[in-house]
C-alpha cells in the first residue's frame, strides 16, 4: 500500500519535515491538524497565489516570487509560530497554580503520581489536560518517567519542560521532590514578577507610539488649521 505521505516526502528534505512535525507536536492533546495536512496546505497554496500573480498580474515574474515567498512564510507564523507563542503563554500563566497545588498533594503525602491526579482533578486546565493525557499513557502501561519524558515533546515552554525533567529526576533518583517543587515554584513566581515589570517597562514605549500616530498629527491639525482655512479662504 503506498504511503500517504508520499507527496510531501518528494516535495519537502526529511529535515524539514521533522521540523515541521517537532513544532505541531507541541500543540498537544489540542492540535487541530497534522504535519501532512499543514504542509500540502501551505504548498498548495502557495502554488496558487504564485500562478494568480504571474498571469494576472502586472509585472507578474517579477511579482509573483516575492509575494509567494511571502505568502509561504505567513502561512508558517499564522498557523504555527504565533499559536505557540500564545499557548507557552497560557501555560506559563496556568503553570503556578497547578504546580502549588500538586505540591500540596505531596505534602499530604501522595506519591507523585497520585499528587498528579490530585492536582487534574481539581484544576480544570490546559496544562492539566497535558497532565491527564500523561496519565491515560500511564495506565495503557508506559512507566510515569516514560510518560513524563513523552508529555515534554507536546510542551512549548522551557520553562515547564525544565520542572518536568526534576520531576523525572527526582522520582527516578529518590530525591527530596517536595523540596524540589518548592524551588520550582519559587523559579515560577519570580519569573512572572519578571514577566508583569517587563509589561510596565513597554508601556511608556506603547504610549509613544500612540502619541505618534493620533495626538501628533491632531495638535499639529489644531495649529495650523485656521492658518490653512485662512489661505484657502483668501
Amino acid at each position: 500500500m503506498k504511503d500517504k505521505r508520499t507527496f510531501i516526502y518528494r516535495v519537502y528534505r526529511k529535515k524539514d519535515i521533522n521540523k515541521v512535525e517537532s513544532k505541531i507536536n507541541l500543540f498537544g492533546i489540542s492540535k487541530k491538524f497534522d504535519t501532512e495536512y499543514f504542509m500540502n496546505y501551505r504548498f498548495y497554496t502557495s502554488l496558487l497565489v504564485f500562478v494568480i500573480l504571474f498571469i494576472f498580474a502586472e509585472s507578474g515574474p517579477l511579482v509573483a516570487p516575492i509575494v509567494t515567498t511571502i505568502w509561504y512564510w505567513f502561512v508558517g507564523y499564522y498557523m504555527l509560530d504565533l499559536p505557540l507563542k500564545r499557548r507557552e503563554k497560557k501555560l506559563d500563566n496556568e503553570a503556578y497554580y497547578y504546580f502549588e497545588v500538586l505540591t500540596l498533594a505531596l505534602e499530604s503525602g501522595r506519591n507523585l503520581e497520585n499528587a498528579i491526579k490530585m492536582a487534574c482533578k481539581y484544576i480544570d486546565s490546559e496544562i492539566s489536560s497535558e497532565f491527564k493525557e500523561t496519565l491515560k499513557q500511564v495506565n495503557f502501561g508506559k512507566s510515569l518517567n516514560e510518560s513524563l519524558s513523552l508529555m515534554s515533546y507536546r510542551i512549548p515552554s522551557l520553562t515547564i519542560n525544565n520542572i518536568i525533567l526534576n520531576m523525572q529526576q527526582s522520582n527516578l533518583f529518590g530525591n527530596s521532590i517536595i523540596e524540589t517543587m518548592y524551588n520550582q515554584l519559587d523559579f515560577l513566581k519570580d519569573k512572572q514578577i519578571m514577566d508583569i515589570k517587563e509589561q510596565i517597562n513597554k508601556i511608556p514605549n506603547k504610549i509613544s507610539i500612540f502619541s505618534v500616530i493620533f495626538f501628533i498629527p491632531l495638535i499639529l491639525l489644531i495649529i495650523l488649521g485656521p492658518v490653512l482655512i485662512e489661505f484657502m479662504i483668501g
